[in-house]
């Protein structure tokens, strides 16, 4: 028997893993108590580990497509059919005929996170789309005005604060999100522990809500108001304090003016929050020692999820808890931290591109995946006529998913980077997949980016390949793309991108010694980095290095025009019209409908594994009883729900926790089409929420689907 240490690539909370093996097969998983971060704590995620490692199902074979049906083939195959059809459509059609899309998972793999956007770049398409438009997008649009960098995104501070309002998250379930925390349970009631209080915003009674001090039921997509209202009552009460903020920021009476329609008893009818409660929420907030707002998905994924990203941090500012101790805070990553030494060149700005079709603009170097189907069915120039896919499944998490699944068999050429056929990758052409996670390298390069307490932790991979690593085939294909052909030489490549990467951190390449690919790039990027580590150093740290507690930084980051934050920036508030609009309206008696979290779940990609689909039906519509006996519905029975984009029916599940008016189906199920290669997911299929979602109801800033908020017809069966 052997054992491994490592870090845990399934989702955000990077918690550290110890791996048992005979030989190569995993007998057993368990936390790492001496991780410096997650301290032995594990989630059955990270225990299932081993199940994925073994899933007959996860491809280890390159497949090509033959006459409407995959064939395992070599590598050397596979790229040669990829080198005989994708550079003729960019020579034909041109570079924008070839769009992209990454993943969720792309992120938490060290190869995809340095070596994508070399292909991306290399390929030289406008048509980028990722996983953030249909999830974070609205986060980097607002902090990139507010602060000048789209990755400028504070974090509540944990394990210091001593009030936590929380919107639209439940990280007791997710393990956080946009806040890389390993073991949120235990930092949440230390906060109690210590005498603090925890808020939480939600339209459930979520198991982060059953662990808060308070609970409010605000009606979904009301967030953008409600934190309106909060900021109205800090100016109107003279609850203001910028504290050690004075002096770098710009905005505030500006700020004031847009507040004033949002009076507490204006918002509490669109709310569903009583005005008492809404003025008590702010003076607790304001005298608060040591306080923090965060909002996640819920606030994100909306049809104001800009404004309601923006007003989270707004609220931090004016109630002097940015950049302060037990306040939002902004990590300082031990590499490739974008703001580490004074910030971006130039400030952030958007829209400097736009979709062909419907004119969304470019938000951080994406479109929104709400127009991808329309770019590929659309003639004329500009066409999408081929598609690669890195690690995403957007015909699950994607809006009006039948429509975008429709699309993509319209495809001359699609070539898919991916471990399993899935409903997404069942349309490509050529399907490349990648080892293990514990047969691959790790280093969380943009989560620890957002992580509540500065850490850093290597894992080497604990077992031996013999697939190419995802940064050799990311290589080759940029081989292809540039015209080098499928026999490109990669290690020459992986060169030009050390000493790019070398030359940027003003660092000679020879440092790094013989290592190559993503060892390589991570010891410059450490090297460059504000703690003088090294590869080695981590390397000789197996459960991490604890790189202290957060600590302010401001203003040296700040990369606005100003250098200072920009409380009230013209592409922001634009939208805010928008929003009074909405301040009378009378809603219209149909459903709401939301998604949920689920322990077992991260959105569509662990739902083969059988230690995390056990049990009873987890995919059900969650309603309210009093709507149940209004609508004719029954617990266990049949509902069917209906939109404009489609219809999908589902199992009732009837439960109080969820506020009157509102229905939640879990996203990233629906594993019930033809063509998948996912027996475990099969036999659990769940139905597809975004078959509902609507690719015309988006944040309009930010161009991110409203997967939140979406008004449903309902009938019985």
């Amino acid at each position: 028997m052997e054992t491994a240490h490592i870090t845990c690539p399934l989702c955000e909370a990077t918690c550290g893993l110890t791996v048992t093996f005979d030989n190569d097969t995993v007998t057993d998983v368990r936390g790492d108590a001496d991780d410096v971060f997650s301290h032995g704590y594990i989630c059955p995620k990270g225990a299932s580990l081993g199940a994925l490692h073994h899933d007959p199902d996860r491809l280890r074979t390159p497949l090509v497509k033959r006459v409407g049906r995959f064939t395992e083939v070599s590598w050397d195959e596979a790229f040669a059919e990829i080198d005989a059809r994708l550079p003729a459509l960019l020579s034909e059609y041109g570079r924008d005929a070839v769009a992209v899309y990454a993943g969720n998972p792309s992120v938490h793999n060290v190869s995809s996170a340095l070596y994508s956007r070399v292909l991306f770049k290399a390929i030289g398409t406008r048509n980028v789309y990722t996983a953030s438009t249909v999830d974070q997008m609205p986060k980097h649009f607002s902090c990139g005005y507010l602060f000048g960098d789209p990755f400028s995104i504070p974090v509540p501070d944990l394990d210091r604060t001593q009030h936590l309002l929380i919107l639209g998250a439940n990280p007791l379930v997710s393990n956080g999100s946009l806040m890389t925390a390993a073991d949120v349970r235990g930092r949440l009631r230390a906060i109690q522990r210590r005498g603090g209080k925890i808020v939480v915003v939600d339209p459930c009674r979520t198991r982060t809500a059953r662990l808060a001090d308070e609970h409010h039921r605000i009606r979904p997509g009301t967030d953008a108001a409600l934190l309106f209202a909060l900021v109205h009552v800090l100016f109107a009460e003279n609850l203001v304090r910028l504290g050690s903020l004075e002096g770098h920021v710009n905005g505030l009476e500006r700020l004031r003016e847009l507040a004033e329609p949002f009076t507490p008893e204006v918002v509490a009818p669109l709310s569903g929050i009583d005005a008492g409660a809404i003025r008590g929420m702010a003076r607790k907030l304001a005298r608060a020692d040591r306080a923090a707002v965060y909002g996640r998905i819920g606030t994100t994924a909306q049809a104001f999820g800009t404004l309601t990203s923006w007003l989270v941090d707004v609220l931090n500012v004016l109630t002097g808890n940015l950049d302060t101790e037990g306040g939002a805070m902004f990590p300082l990553a031990a590499a490739g931290q974008v703001n580490s030494s004074g910030g971006r060149s130039k400030p952030f700005t958007a829209g400097r591109w736009r979709s062909r079709v419907r004119g969304y603009p470019e938000v951080f170097g994406e479109l929104p995946i709400a127009a991808l189907a329309e770019e590929i069915t659309t003639p004329g120039d500009g066409q999408i006529r081929a598609l690669l896919t890195v690690a995403g499944n957007p015909c699950l998490s994607g809006p009006n998913a039948a429509k975008l699944s429709a699309a993509l068999a319209e495809l001359d050429f699609m070539v898919s980077v991916d471990v399993y056929v899935n409903e997404t990758t069942r349309h490509a052409d050529v399907i490349l997949p990648g080892p293990s996670p514990l047969m691959r390298p790790h280093y969380d390069v943009a989560l620890y980016q957002l992580a509540v307490r500065n850490i850093a932790n290597w894992t080497s991979p604990a077992l031996p390949s013999d697939q190419p690593q995802e940064w050799q085939t990311l290589l080759r294909l940029t081989g292809i793309v540039t015209g080098q052909g499928p026999d490109a030489d990669i290690e020459a490549l992986d060169e030009l991108l050390a000493a790019d990467t070398a030359r940027r951190a003003g660092l000679d390449p020879a440092v790094a010694g013989e290592r190559k690919g993503p060892e390589r790039l991570l010891d410059l990027m450490l090297r460059a980095g504000p703690y003088e580590l090294t590869l080695a150093d981590l390397e000789a740290a197996p459960h991490g290095v604890d790189l202290g507690p957060l600590r302010p930084r401001l203003p040296d980051i700040l990369c606005t025009a100003s250098k200072k934050i920009e409380l009230a920036a013209e592409p922001i508030v634009s939208d805010v019209g928008r929003l009074v609009a909405e301040l009378h309206k009378q809603p219209d008696g149909r459903l709401v409908l939301i998604g949920r979290r689920q322990l077992h779940s991260n959105n569509s990609w662990m739902h083969n594994l059988q230690p995390l689909v056990r049990g009873s039906n987890r995919c059900t519509a969650q309603l309210h009883p009093d709507d149940a006996r209004r609508l004719g519905l029954t617990e266990g029975g049949a509902a069917t729900f209906a939109t404009r984009t489609g219809k999908v029916s589902a199992t009732v599940e009837l439960t109080e926790d969820v506020r009157p008016g509102v229905v939640s189906i879990p996203h990233g199920w629906g594993h019930d089409v033809e063509g998948l290669r996912t027996a475990v997911a099969t036999a659990h299929a769940g139905v597809n929420s975004n078959l509902l979602s609507d690719d015309q109801l988006l944040d309009v800033l930010s161009g991110t689907a409203a997967l939140n908020g979406i008004p449903v017809d309902v009938t019985p069966g």
